[in-house]
């Protein structure tokens, strides 16, 4: 077999030391801590959520943890940790949640009623 023909035969490439491996390494993690902290950064804080309305700060809820509020149960663990969560009353999270249940059935209805010529 030539030796030539053998993988990375004509690899020319300066190799690396076990230190640069751990600089970049470090440079790497780095890297990654610094972006983490802009993205903590630019999230909204306790306060900035204070501010926005039961509607919003339910609606952020859902996002981060990817689940919906539930629509028809009115007394759920789930409820509860939605308002411990963000700051709201638990009588705060049932009426957006009885909102959004009104809101449901006028969009069910809204199609069925006769139009006016």
């Amino acid at each position: 077999m030539n030796p030539t023909s053998l993988p990375f035969a004509n690899d020319n490439a300066p190799h690396r030391s076990a230190g640069d491996l751990i600089n970049d390494y470090r440079a790497r993690r780095a890297l990654e801590e610094r972006g983490a902290r802009t993205a903590k950064a630019r999230r909204p804080g306790r306060a900035a959520l204070d501010l926005n309305p039961p509607k919003v700060r339910i609606r952020a809820w859902e996002k981060v943890h990817g689940l919906r509020m539930p629509a028809r149960f009115k007394t759920t663990r789930i409820l509860e940790v939605i308002a411990s969560d963000t700051r709201l009353t638990l009588v705060e999270v049932q009426e957006e949640q009885q909102a959004r249940v009104a809101e449901s059935t006028r969009r069910l209805q809204k199609p069925s009623e006769p139009t006016a010529a």
